[in-house]
């Protein structure tokens, strides 16, 4: 069981690394180390995503070779076989060896030393470069980014970005998947948005919620006007607060 936390632990902060959340590469982790294989669209990022397939293959056949199971066979072999009069003690040092390990791997602290551990070693010994979207784009709070694909009947649909004034809602648009493949990335102001389009998008979950309900009518056109009203009161407050911190006026 230390084993395998420690593989899992390791394959996480690897997959860390290149840019996956820590929720997202902790299920990966252990999703291709049980063998689950759940399909999900993260998985397919780690499929198209060369560093990060590799980790997974390696996890995978760690986990089909039963390494734990290996070397837990091998120390058993070393280990004298008892009557049932000690049955009791050896469980007993089992139980507290268990929830000993079960307190570690619940551990923050542990969790976060070690985890800064294995983040040295990786930068030390391997070429893993550091890509941590989550906190580059500070994905925290309502803040997120989200893929939003575009119907006929979109407010967005057949329109322009300079047209659609999303940077006054406070959302970015940061590619565009087109249905035909192609991949459009930073679009410019007088990129059009077409049917069946992917973007990506980056923005306050609310506004990108609403924006991805919004259809092409007056109801749409209101429903942008108060989203441009809300950014406007966000930006109102995020310029106070900066006016307020004693750290703005050096």
């Amino acid at each position: 069981m230390s084993l395998s936390l420690l593989i899992n632990r390791i394959a996480t902060v690897a997959l860390t690394l290149t840019g996956l959340s820590r929720e997202s590469a902790r299920f990966q982790a252990r999703s291709a180390f049980t063998g689950a294989g759940f399909t999900t669209d993260e998985a397919e990022n780690i499929v198209t995503h060369p560093v990060r397939r590799r980790i997974v293959m390696f996890l995978m056949l760690l986990g089909n070779v039963g390494i734990v199971t290996t070397i837990s066979s091998l120390m058993l072999t070393f280990v004298n076989t008892v009557g049932p009069s000690q049955w009791l003690f050896r469980f007993l040092i089992l139980s507290i060896g268990l929830f000993g390990l079960w307190c570690i791997a619940t551990s923050e602290w542990v969790d976060r030393y070690l985890s800064r551990v294995i983040h040295w070693a990786l930068q030390r010994w391997t070429r893993l470069e550091v890509r941590d979207y989550a906190s580059l784009l500070h994905l925290c709070g309502e803040y997120t980014v989200t893929q939003l694909t575009v119907k006929p009947q979109d407010w967005l649909a057949s329109r322009r970005l300079d047209e659609l004034n999303l940077d006054k809602e406070g959302i970015t648009v940061l590619g565009i998947h087109r249905h035909n493949d192609r991949y459009v990335g930073a679009p410019k102001a007088d990129t059009c948005i077409r049917p069946h389009d992917t973007l990506i998008l980056y923005g306050r979950l609310p506004l990108l919620a609403d924006l991805d309900e919004r259809c092409a009518d007056w109801e749409g056109e209101q429903s942008h006007r108060r989203a441009m009203a809300d950014q406007e009161r966000v930006i109102a407050q995020q310029d106070r607060e900066e006016a307020e911190d004693p750290s703005s006026r050096n």
